[in-house]
C-alpha cells in the first residue's frame, strides 16, 4: 500500500503545478492582447493620419483648351504645373 504522505504531497504539487500553467497561459493571453491593441491602434492612427493628409493634396485640374474665335489664330501657351511642362497649342 503506497504511502498517504506521498500521495498528498503529489496531490499538492499537481495543483499547484496546474495553477501556476494557468497563470503563465493568463499572463501570456493579456501580453499577447495588449500588443494586438497596441498595433491596432497604431495602424488606425497611420490609417486616419494618411486620409487626412490625402484630403489636403492638391487635386489635378484637367486643362481645357478654350473654343479658337471665328478666324484667329490662338496663340501657344508652355508652362509647368510642378509636375511636368504643359504645351496648350
Amino acid at each position: 500500500m503506497p504511502d498517504r504522505k506521498v500521495t498528498n504531497m503529489q496531490s499538492i504539487r499537481s495543483v499547484l503545478f496546474t495553477a501556476a500553467a494557468i497563470a503563465i497561459t493568463f499572463a501570456a493571453f493579456v501580453l499577447t492582447a495588449s500588443l494586438a491593441l497596441a498595433l491596432a491602434g497604431i495602424a488606425a492612427v497611420i490609417a486616419i493620419g494618411s486620409a487626412i493628409a490625402a484630403r489636403f493634396n492638391a487635386k489635378p485640374t484637367p486643362a481645357r483648351a478654350r473654343a479658337a474665335a471665328a478666324g484667329q489664330q490662338r496663340e501657344m501657351r508652355i508652362w509647368n504645373d510642378g509636375r511636368g511642362t504643359i504645351i496648350d497649342l
